[in-house]
């Protein structure tokens, strides 16, 4: 029997990657415990998306455990062991802001319990392929010092820039900077998937990501920009841009193509490998873009208004390059634009809203 493990499994990317492995393993087992709930309140939960899974993928097992708890983490993993082919680490404490409310619990969710799951992974399974999703938020706020030039919808990269055709590669330093106690957890988790692959040849693969977005998004203030601003679009809640004018950029990844991403690491895994991953300047926005979109979609005027203060530790500027990766995996390509993926969110809120009437 194969087995796939995935944590934070009725989230996002988790979500997502249950969907699309459910036909390609024999068993998914999913593990979250709808902390994200904890994080940002009961209008993040993940619950509707944790029934939705029971409901419609028969191999699909879901588990309500803490990461943070080994000896749980162990239990599963020792039922299992060398039929566990892939596991695929979602789950975290997502946000900079929150993060610096609660730093022991920042730390031990992101640091710690992916460090149970590597010593896990070593001991149960140590042939299957353990896949990371870190943040873009390892390289602090280096990316602000790039040389931007102010554009009347967006800041961007000087063209004579190296990153400018492609966007930011992964040899940007993450030493120097600030990176925000959320991006400090996840550097540590980040370099110890790292070293599990360098150190004990593990297959390991780290994927650091920008705007991870997608219809299955529980989108909050804190964590889920395209999300949120179309729920807010949709419902007409008061939206705040924090700072840079609203004309900070992010490229926007849909989960699929990410785990699509995910599934061709698996194919042909490395040892500690790391990639910058995003939409790239296939799929990207400002702030002020986005919110264009989202008016034209719904067709309604948003309730905005704008804050002079940045979030601490915010990029001005940042698109991906995927051309590592690319390199690697030449099969891969994106599928869905910033204005995809803004539609299929507006539809899937929509439906979520008509289906608790």
């Amino acid at each position: 029997m194969k087995v796939c493990i995935i944590t934070g499994s009725s989230g996002l990317i988790g979500s997502e990657a249950v969907s699309f492995c459910s036909s390609q393993f024999d068993r998914v087992i999913g593990i979250d415990n709808n902390m994200r709930s904890y994080f940002f309140g009961p209008e993040a939960t993940c619950e509707w998306n944790t029934q939705r899974l029971k409901s419609a993928i028969q191999n699909f097992e879901h588990r309500d455990v803490d990461i943070r708890n080994a000896q749980n983490i162990n239990e599963i993993f020792a039922t299992y062991k060398n039929q566990i082919k892939l596991i695929i680490h979602t789950a975290a404490q997502p946000s900079h802001d929150w993060a610096a409310k609660e730093p022991l619990t920042d730390f031990s969710v992101n640091a710690n319990g992916t460090l149970n799951l590597l010593e896990a992974t070593r001991n149960y399974c140590p042939e299957a392929t353990f896949i990371f999703t870190s943040t873009n938020k390892v390289y602090g706020d280096t990316p602000n010092f790039l040389p931007l030039i102010e554009l009347p919808e967006r800041w961007e990269l000087d063209e004579k820039h190296p990153y400018y055709k492609n966007g930011i590669d992964e040899n940007m330093s993450i030493d120097h900077t600030k990176h925000s106690l959320f991006g400090a957890s996840k550097v540590a988790a980040d370099v110890l998937v790292q070293e599990y692959g360098r150190y004990f040849g593990m297959q390991t693969g780290v994927f650091r990501g920008g705007c991870l977005t997608g219809p299955n998004h529980s989108g909050t203030q804190l964590h889920g920009f395209l999300s949120y601003l179309m729920k807010c679009a949709i419902t007409g809640d008061h939206y705040t841009i924090f700072g840079y004018k609203g004309k900070q950029v992010r490229d926007n990844i849909h989960s699929l193509d990410l785990v699509n991403m995910f599934w061709h690491f698996y194919q042909n895994p490395k040892q500690g490998e790391v990639y910058n991953v995003g939409g790239g300047r296939f799929s990207n926005c400002s702030m002020i873009e986005a919110i264009n979109l989202c008016q034209t979609i719904t067709g309604k005027a948003m309730n905005i208004t704008y804050s002079e203060d940045n979030r601490i530790g915010d990029h001005i500027w940042w698109i991906s390059d995927v051309n590592k990766f690319k390199a690697h995996y030449p099969g891969w390509h994106w599928q869905y634009q910033v204005q995809d993926i803004l539609q299929e969110i507006f539809e899937n809120l929509k439906n979520r809203s008509q289906s608790k009437v």
